[in-house]
C-alpha cells in the first residue's frame, strides 16, 4: 500500500452572524472548541491537539551509570505499583493501566490501550505530582460540593443543580485537557489505513468464505454478518479518486477511477441501461436517449400506457410514488422518473466489480445491495407503491415462486409489479418449450397471488396485486401459497429466511394506493393513520417544526465551510444554495423522517436513506407511508453499500440509544462504519447528550477527522459534534 499524505483541506474557523469564513491552522499543542448559541453564534478557541513525540532516553558509555539508572528506574516503577494498588482512583490517568479494547468507562464506551514512551525520571516525577495534586483536589472539590450542597435551601436548589452540572460538565473537559497535555499523541493512537486492496471492502460480503461455508446457488452473494468481519482500519479511495461532480451534472458523468469497472465491462455489457453508458477518457457518460435501443423516456412512457395512463407524469395521480427497481442497471430509469417526483430505489446483488449500486449511488441516485436469494429485505410488508425487474437476472419460478411471494409481500395493495424479460416474448417462447414452461409457471403463480395481468407487450408485462383480502378466499382450495398465520407474518423482518405464505395480511396498514393521499399530501399524514403507531398530529408537527429550524441551523452553519473549502471548479456554473454540494444523506436514527421533511420543504435536491434501527422504535413504516424510501438496519453489523457512498451523515439520538443498550459494539466500530461509508471531504452531523459528544469527541482524533463541538443554548443536556473527513490520498508505492 502507498502512504497516505496530509489532507489537503481543514474544517476553516467561522463566526456564524456575519456568515464569515477564514482558515486556520492547527498548532501541535491546541485544542478546537466552538459554541453555537441561540443568537447564532460561534465561539471559536485552540484547534485540536495532535500530540507531540515522546521523550527518548539515550545510552550511556558509562556501564556503572547504566546500572545505576536500571535500578532507578525498577525501584520507582516498583513504588508507582505499589501505590497504585494503595489508591484506585489513580488508575484512572496511570500510564500503565492494563487496558484492552473491551474495557469500558463509565459511559459504556471500549476503551483503548494508552502508549507510552520511557521519559527520564525527572520527568516521570514531574508528571507523578502533577497527577497526585490533580487527584487531590478533584476529591477535594467533590467533598465541598457535596456539603455545600446538603446546606443550600429547598427553594434553590434547582438553580444551582443545573450550574453543578455544568460545573460537571466542564470538569470532565479539563480532565481530557490535562489528560493530553500529559501523555501527548501516545493516549489516543490513530487508526492506520488499510491495505489498497480493500479500498471497495464491504464487511459482511466474502464470497469465498461463503462457499467455504457451503452457500451454492447464488447464496454466496447472500450478506453473512460472522464474527470479526469488520476490519479495524479507514479505508481509502481508489489512486485517482475525484470529488463527485455537482448534481445534477453527476447524475450524468462521473469519474471512471472512483467506481471498480473496465472499459471492457462497459463496451461488453448487455442490459437496457448499461448500454447507455459511454466510456470518455477519464469520465463515464450516461445518455437517457441512445441510439442503440428505445430509450428509457420510451420505455417508461410504455409502462404508463399499459397501467392505463397517458404517460409517466400521470404515476403520482395514481397513487405511484415510491419504486423499488430490482437490479436496476445503473439507475437511468430512476434517474428519468426523478423529474417526475417519484422516489426510486435501486437494490442489486453484491458485486465485486462492475457493481449497479455502486455507479448509481456515484451518480447521486438512491441505492442499496439487496437480494432475493434466501432471506426476506430489511422492509416491513406493503412498502412499494411499484416494483420493477427489467432484465433483473431472477429467475422468478425458482425456488417454488418464494421470489414472487415476496414481491408480493412488500407491495402495497393496488401495487404493480412490472416484469422486462425475454421470457416473456410470445413468439420466442412457443419455440423453446423451456421457456414456454417457466413463463406459464409464472404466469399461474401470479394468478394464484390474487395478481390482476392488466398487460403484456412485447417483452413486458404488468401484474396489479389486489386491493380486496377476499380474493384470497375465492381461490382453489390447494392452488396457491397460504396465507401466514400472525407468528409468521412479522411486520418488521430483518433478513429472516423467505417465507412460503403471503405476508401483511394481518396488518392494520392494508390501505389500497388509489385511497391514499396523492404526493406530496402523502408525507402529512392525518390523525386516523398516525394513529396506527400511537402517535398524535401534534407530535407530527411538532416533529417537523423542530426540523424546519435543525436543517436551518444545519445549512448556516455547513455553507460557509463548503464554500470556503470549494472554490469553483473548471466547467461549473456558479454555484447557487449550498444544497447542491450535498446529494446523498444517510440519517442513522430517522424516527419520524423529520429531517428527510424539512429537506424536501426547503427545496435541497437530496434524497435521505432514512434508517431505523433495530434497537429503536419501529417507526420505518411510518416513513414509507409518507412517501420517503428507509430500510430497518443494525447498526452493530455493517451497511449494505460500497464506501464513500454518502456526502453527509446525520444522527441524532443514536448514541443514546445504543448505551441504553449497553454498547453491544463500541462507539469506536460505529464511527469506522460512518467513515468507511462516507466520501472524501464529507461531513457528519452527531447531536446526543453532552457527555456522549464529549466522548465522540475524543474518538474523532483517532480516525483523523476534523472537529468541533458546539453547545446549544436552547437544550443544555445536548451537544452538537460537527466533522468533515479529510482527502487523504494513496501515494504510489
Amino acid at each position: 500500500m502507498g502512504r497516505a499524505i496530509q489532507p489537503r483541506s481543514k474544517i476553516p474557523s467561522m463566526k456564524y452572524g456575519s456568515v464569515h469564513a477564514f482558515r486556520s491552522t492547527p498548532t501541535p499543542t491546541s485544542t478546537l472548541r466552538s459554541v453555537l448559541t441561540s443568537k447564532k453564534v460561534i465561539k471559536m478557541s485552540r484547534p485540536l491537539h495532535r500530540g507531540v513525540p515522546a521523550i527518548r532516553v539515550t545510552s550511556s558509555s558509562n556501564g556503572l551509570l547504566d546500572s545505576q539508572v536500571k535500578e532507578q528506574i525498577e525501584k520507582e516503577e516498583l513504588d508507582r505499583n505499589q501505590s497504585s494498588h494503595r489508591f484506585p482512583f489513580w488508575s484512572l490517568f496511570s500510564d500503565n493501566s492494563p487496558l484492552t479494547k473491551y474495557d469500558a468507562t463509565d459511559n459504556g464506551f471500549a476503551s483503548d490501550p494508552f502508549i507510552v514512551g520511557t521519559p527520564r525520571s525527572r520527568h516521570r516525577l514531574t508528571i507523578l505530582l502533577l497527577k497526585s495534586s490533580l487527584v487531590v483536589i478533584v476529591i477535594l472539590a467533590l467533598t465541598g460540593s457535596f456539603w455545600w450542597t446538603l446546606s443550600i435551601s429547598t427553594s434553590s436548589r434547582g438553580h444551582i443543580f443545573h450550574s453543578s452540572r455544568r460545573l460537571q460538565e466542564q470538569l470532565v473537559s479539563d480532565l481530557w485537557d490535562i489528560g493530553e497535555l500529559s501523555f501527548g499523541t501516545s493516549r489516543m493512537k490513530e487508526i492506520e489505513f488499510c491495505p489498497g486492496e480493500l479500498e471497495n471492502y464491504i464487511p459482511c460480503f466474502n464470497v469465498s468464505e461463503n462457499l467455504d461455508s457451503g452457500f451454492s446457488d447464488g447464496n454466496e452473494y447472500d450478506r453473512v454478518c460472522r464474527q470479526g468481519s469488520r476490519q479495524n482500519c479507514l479505508v481509502l479511495p481508489p489512486m485517482n479518486y475525484k470529488i463527485p461532480l455537482r448534481w445534477p451534472t453527476g447524475r450524468d458523468i462521473i469519474w471512471v477511477a472512483n467506481v471498480k469497472i473496465t472499459g471492457q465491462e462497459v463496451f461488453t455489457s448487455g442490459s437496457l441501461t448499461k448500454r447507455m453508458m459511454m466510456l470518455e477518457e477519464e469520465q463515464i457518460s450516461f445518455r437517457s436517449a441512445s441510439l442503440m435501443f428505445d430509450g428509457v423516456e420510451d420505455y417508461s412512457h410504455q409502462i404508463a400506457e399499459m397501467i392505463g395512463l397517458r404517460n409517466e407524469s400521470n404515476f403520482i395521480q395514481a397513487g405511484i410514488r415510491t419504486i423499488l427497481d430490482i437490479g436496476c442497471g445503473y439507475g437511468s430509469f430512476g434517474a428519468h422518473l426523478f423529474s417526475e417526483q417519484i422516489l426510486t430505489i435501486c437494490i442489486a446483488n453484491y458485486e465485486s466489480s462492475g457493481s449497479q449500486v455502486q455507479l448509481t449511488l456515484e451518480r447521486g441516485l438512491p441505492a442499496m445491495i439487496g437480494s432475493f436469494s434466501s432471506k426476506q429485505l430489511p422492509y416491513p410488508s406493503l412498502s412499494f407503491d411499484l416494483l420493477h425487474c427489467a432484465r433483473c437476472g431472477i429467475d422468478w419460478d425458482k425456488n417454488d415462486g418464494s421470489f414472487l411471494i415476496e414481491v408480493d409481500r412488500v407491495l402495497r395493495p393496488g401495487g404493480y409489479f412490472v416484469w422486462t424479460s425475454p421470457l416473456i416474448n410470445v413468439q420466442s417462447s412457443l419455440r423453446n418449450k423451456e421457456k414456454q414452461k417457466r413463463w406459464n409457471f409464472v404466469r399461474d403463480f401470479a394468478e394464484n397471488l390474487c395478481w390482476e395481468l392488466m398487460s403484456q407487450q412485447d417483452e413486458t408485462v404488468v401484474w396489479k396485486k389486489t386491493s380486496k383480502k377476499t380474493c384470497y378466499n375465492s381461490r382453489i382450495s390447494g392452488s396457491g401459497p397460504s396465507i401466514c398465520s400472525k407468528v409468521q407474518d412479522v411486520e418488521f423482518p430483518y433478513y429472516r429466511p423467505l417465507q412460503n405464505c403471503i405476508g401483511g395480511m394481518h396488518s392494520r396498514r392494508w390501505v389500497p394506493i388509489e385511497e391514499r393521499a396523492t404526493w406530496p399530501s402523502r408525507s402529512n399524514l392525518n390523525p386516523s393513520e398516525l394513529a396506527l403507531y400511537g402517535l398524535h398530529l401534534d407530535e407530527l408537527n411538532e416533529d417537523t417544526a423542530n426540523y424546519r429550524i435543525i436543517v436551518r441551523n444545519y445549512w448556516s452553519l455547513l455553507s460557509p465551510l463548503i464554500f470556503s473549502d470549494h472554490p469553483k471548479r473548471p466547467g461549473d456554473e456558479d454555484p447557487s444554495p449550498p444544497y447542491n454540494m450535498l446529494r446523498n444523506v444517510l440519517d442513522m436514527n430517522a424516527r419520524y423522517g423529520g429531517l428527510n421533511a424539512a429537506l424536501l420543504e426547503a427545496r435541497k435536491s437530496v434524497w435521505v436513506m432514512n434508517v431505523v434501527p433495530t434497537t429503536g422504535p419501529k417507526y420505518l413504516p411510518l416513513i414509507l407511508d409518507r412517501g420517503y424510501f428507509g430500510v430497518l438496519h443494525d447498526w452493530c453489523e455493517a451497511f449494505p453499500t460500497y464506501p464513500r457512498t454518502y456526502d453527509m451523515v446525520h444522527a441524532e439520538g443514536l448514541l443514546s440509544l445504543e448505551s441504553s443498550q449497553h454498547w453491544r459494539c463500541t462507539m469506536l466500530d460505529i464511527f469506522t462504519e460512518i467513515d468507511r461509508m462516507l466520501r472524501p471531504e464529507g461531513w457528519i452531523i452527531i447531536r446526543d447528550a453532552a457527555l456522549l459528544i464529549d466522548s465522540a469527541r475524543v474518538l474523532t482524533r483517532r480516525l483523523k477527522w476534523e472537529a468541533r463541538v458546539i453547545e446549544i443554548e436552547s437544550n443544555n443536556d445536548e451537544r452538537l459534534l460537527i466533522c468533515q473527513k479529510p482527502f487523504f490520498k494513496r501515494q504510489p508505492s
